[in-house]
C-alpha cells in the first residue's frame, strides 16, 4: 500500500479499502474524490466480489466535517457542500458489490454516515457512534436523517438526532446499528470471514439480493416484488445458477465464477 489517503489490498476476491488521512481520517474533498476513483477502479475489477471499508488508525473510522471551516458557511455554500458529499456517499451506496463497514474507532456525523451507506457494519468493541450536529446547531447534511431511520427504529434514530449523544458498540448492537461488536485486535478478521461466507455464494445472486433489498426501501410492496421478479430471472440465465443447483444435487461445493 502507498501513501494515498484512500488504500486498498486486495486479498481472495476481497478489496480492503482503508481512509488513511491523520490523524481524524477526515472527509475533505480530495479524500472523497480519490475514494469514488478507486470504487471506479474495483466496480470494473472482476476479481473483486466485496469490499471492506475501514479507517486507519484505531481512533477513527472517518471524521466529518473540518469544525472551523464551518464558521465560513452560509446557505448557499452549506447546499453546495453537502450536495457534494451526498453524491459522494450515494456512490458508495448504489455499488453493484456487497459492502462491510470495519469501524475501528469514533464513527461520528460523517463517519457514521459513511458506515449507513455499507451494507454491513461491524464495530470494535471501544467505538463511539453517533450524529452530534445539533451540538452545533446542524443537521446531517449528507444522508444521515433519512438513511438513519432506515437503519434503526424511528424512536432510536429520533434520539441520536435529536440529543446528539454517541452510543456504545454494544448499544448500537442492541438496537442494529452494527451486526457485529469484536475486540479491535479481531476486527480485520471478523470483517474478513464475513466477507469470505459471502463470497461462497454466487455473486450475481449476493449482487442481484443488494439490488432489490435496498431499492425496495423507497418503493410500494407491489413495486418491490415486481423488481425482485426481474432480478429472479435474471438470474435465472447465469451459469452460476446452473452451477450452484447442479453442485447441490451432486452434493459438492458449488464453484461460482461471477457468470
Amino acid at each position: 500500500m502507498g501513501t494515498e489517503m484512500i488504500q486498498i489490498e486486495i486479498l481472495q476476491k476481497v478489496a480492503f479499502i482503508t481512509i488513511n488521512n491523520l490523524p481524524a481520517n477526515a472527509l475533505t474533498p480530495e479524500l472523497r474524490d480519490e475514494f469514488s476513483e478507486k470504487l471506479s477502479q474495483i466496480s470494473k475489477d472482476d476479481d473483486v466480489w466485496t469490499l471492506i471499508v475501514t479507517g486507519a488508525g484505531e481512533k477513527f473510522f472517518m471524521a466529518g466535517a473540518n469544525i472551523p471551516g464551518l464558521l465560513e458557511l452560509d446557505q448557499e455554500s452549506g447546499l453546495k457542500r453537502v450536495q457534494g458529499t451526498r453524491k459522494f456517499f450515494s456512490r458508495l451506496d448504489y455499488f453493484e458489490k456487497p459492502v462491510i463497514a470495519a469501524i475501528n474507532g469514533l464513527c461520528l456525523g460523517g463517519g457514521l454516515e459513511l458506515a449507513l451507506v455499507c451494507d454491513i457494519r461491524i464495530a470494535a468493541d471501544h467505538v463511539k457512534l453517533g450524529v452530534p450536529e445539533v451540538n452545533l446547531g446542524l443537521i446531517p447534511g449528507a444522508g444521515g436523517t433519512q438513511r438513519l431511520p432506515r437503519a434503526i427504529p424511528l424512536g432510536w434514530a429520533n434520539q441520536l438526532l435529536f440529543t446528539g449523544e454517541a452510543i456504545s458498540a454494544e448499544k448500537a448492537l442492541e438496537i442494529g446499528l452494527v451486526q457485529q461488536v469484536v475486540p479491535l485486535a479481531s476486527l480485520r478478521d471478523a470483517a474478513f470471514e464475513l466477507a469470505g461466507k459471502i463470497n461462497s455464494k454466487g455473486p450475481l445472486a449476493v449482487r442481484a439480493a443488494k439490488k432489490v433489498s435496498s431499492r425496495g426501501l423507497s418503493l410500494t410492496l407491489e413495486q418491490g416484488l415486481e423488481i425482485e421478479n426481474q432480478a429472479f430471472s435474471e438470474v435465472c440465465g447465469t451459469r452460476d445458477k446452473n452451477e450452484g443447483v447442479t453442485a447441490f444435487l451432486e452434493k459438492r461445493k458449488p464453484h461460482f465464477e461471477g457468470k
